[in-house]
């Protein structure tokens, strides 16, 4: 298992923004499982403010479908907790943020319940869309409880941003 703290938070966090300082690329999140984990991160570091435009938490298929366009056809095709749905997400919040040129959807199942044998807990996908390229999803399934998969989550989230800003 991942052994994440507050500190390795903090400067994944930190590194996201120096780079998209440098780089002049403002940030949008959209959230399911982490519940706003990633913008939180983000908004605990000075500077914040130069490159966070705004987050979405969208823990329900409604909020994935009112507030980032998910289609209905996707969450019941594919689920949630899918690439599609990750993806869509990460396209979403892009569109709605029209000054960011980043976004990072998570939706995962942290637990304790509500996982299968298809999508067992600890599954988490997430989607990376950066204006001008194709969205790239990404899975993992994280080992712990529902802390433990949150936090790793929300580092992968940050990991994803900050190996996406050029």
């Amino acid at each position: 298992m991942v052994d994440l703290n507050a500190a390795d938070l903090s400067d994944l966090a930190g590194t996201v923004i120096a780079r998209a300082t440098a780089a002049g690329v403002m940030l949008t999140t959209a959230e399911s499982c982490t519940g706003g984990m990633v913008a939180a991160a983000i908004t605990d570091i000075a500077g914040a403010s130069a490159v966070l435009d705004r987050g979405f938490i969208t823990y329900s298929n409604a909020a994935k479908s009112d507030l980032l366009g998910v289609p209905e056809t996707v969450l019941m095709a594919h689920g949630a907790v899918s690439a599609q749905a990750a993806a869509a997400m990460a396209d979403g919040a892009l569109q709605a943020a029209p000054n960011a040129g980043l976004a990072i959807a998570i939706t995962g199942i942290a637990g304790p319940g509500g996982g299968t044998a298809e999508k067992p807990v600890g599954l988490v996908w997430f989607g990376l869309a950066i204006r001008g390229r194709e969205t790239i999803t990404a899975q993992h399934v994280f080992p712990g409880d529902r802390n433990a998969v949150r936090h790793q989550a929300t580092a992968t989230a940050l990991t994803m941003s900050r190996d996406g800003i050029d």
